[in-house]
Order: structure tokens, then C-alpha cells, then sequence
């Protein structure tokens, strides 16, 4: 089993599915036991438990 994914604030990630938007990339935002997140396309803030945005994570893009 894999550690928990190293994001920092300010990193931009791609998730596996799009936005209803369209975009795919996104910003950290916050991190904790939720992750706040910013659509890269649109400006919608989500924030996602840990557990689902480390399954949702295609790749972490940087800052």
C-alpha cells in the first residue's frame, strides 16, 4: 500500500476526470484532513475528503 501523496499548497494537479467545465487541472489550495482544491478552467473552489482526492489524482503537475 502506497504513503499518502505529497502535495503542497500551490501545487497544480490533473485529476482523472473533468470538471463539468471542462478543465482537468487544478490548484491546491488547502491541505488537512480535507483538500481544498480551484479549478484552473472555471475558478470553482471543491473541497474533498483526503481519501477521495488521492483516488481522484491522475498526476501532480507542480507548482
Amino acid at each position: 500500500m502506497k504513503g499518502p501523496l505529497n502535495v503542497k499548497v500551490g501545487d497544480r494537479v490533473r485529476m482523472r476526470k473533468p470538471h463539468p467545465c471542462g478543465g482537468y487541472e487544478w490548484e491546491v489550495t488547502r491541505i488537512g484532513t480535507d483538500i481544498g482544491i480551484l479549478c484552473l478552467t472555471c475558478g470553482r473552489r471543491v473541497m474533498l475528503p483526503r481519501s477521495k482526492f488521492e483516488r481522484r489524482v491522475k498526476t501532480i503537475l507542480g507548482p
